[in-house]
């Protein structure tokens, strides 16, 4: 079998597993919503509830959209089993790319994923709890009088699925910056020295994805620069145990060495011919 063929076999098969992969995803995810679809109003009516506790007497939220009272909380639901299918869905996503992985790669991304996700949930957690309850009771405050303040139930959306976005990448920060360190890409002393470009860039984009009132972004710029602070340290302390750890180099998947070094010409020549004995020898 020729060199084209092998590959072509192999990436045919990568393609397949791919697939596999994905359908099992998709099916888990489809499967939740299956589940959850029957408490669609009820999942709606707790995502609503903090609009719902703040509402002025006689507010309501209504819908303009003739199919609207059935998609929006059909929306909702798909979010739900999306976010309960998570775990699933990662660990689909890991079992197709670890086979690929050295060892000490796959130490670090399972930590980073788990992570990844927890940090994740925690933002869409606090932009729930906390940051819901007060830009409303806000809005609540300052609606004039004579006015009744109601949203649309598809806005309301839009809007909620945009701070979730918005808390949890936010809330990611930490990893991305022990990323950053770790693949050699800034130092500590350059995130150090770019603290005061974050901080300002922090309350830029508070104003940017939060409503036009200083509270909620306050409480989106102060999180993303703590957050930042927090990669910070984490970083420092990775690096740190990484220079006190022993030098010894660690296997890869294989057995090769996890600390890889560029192969000189001769020995990139030796391996080709070697490549090209052990292809005819098969042919």
């Amino acid at each position: 079998m020729s060199t084209s063929e092998q590959f072509n076999d192999t990436f045919i098969s990568h393609l397949i597993e791919l697939r596999n992969r994905l359908l099992r995803a998709v099916l888990a995810v489809v499967v939740v919503f299956v589940c959850l679809f029957p408490f669609a109003k009820e999942l709606y009516t707790l995502l609503a509830q903090p609009l719902l506790a703040n509402l002025p007497k006689g507010g309501q939220m209504i819908a303009t959209d003739v199919v609207g009272v059935f998609f929006v909380p059909v929306k909702v639901t798909m979010l739900a089993a999306f976010l309960v299918a998570l775990p699933y869905v990662l660990y689909q996503m890991w079992a197709f790319i670890a086979p690929g992985l050295y060892a000490h790669e796959r130490k670090m991304i399972v930590p980073l994923v788990v992570a990844s996700t927890l940090l994740f949930l925690c933002g869409m957690s606090f932009a729930y709890f906390l940051v819901f309850p007060v830009i409303f009771s806000a809005m609540t405050a300052f609606t004039p009088e004579g006015v009744s303040w109601m949203t649309d139930i598809n806005k309301y959306l839009d809007f909620v699925l945009t701070l979730f976005v918005a808390f949890g990448v936010t809330f990611e920060v930490p990893v991305a910056v022990v990323v950053l360190v770790r693949m050699g890409i800034v130092t500590i002393a350059q995130l150090k020295e770019a603290r005061p470009y974050v901080i300002v860039g922090a309350f830029v984009i508070g104003a940017i994805f939060t409503p036009p009132d200083v509270v909620s972004q306050i409480m989106l710029a102060v999180p993303l620069w703590l957050l930042y602070e927090l990669g910070v340290i984490v970083a420092g302390f990775l690096v740190k145990k990484a220079e006190a750890a022993p030098t010894a180099e660690a296997a890869g998947p294989q057995g090769e060495s996890s600390h890889c070094r560029p192969l000189s010409d001769e020995e990139m020549e030796h391996e080709l011919d070697n490549i090209e004995a052990r292809q005819k020898s098969d042919s």
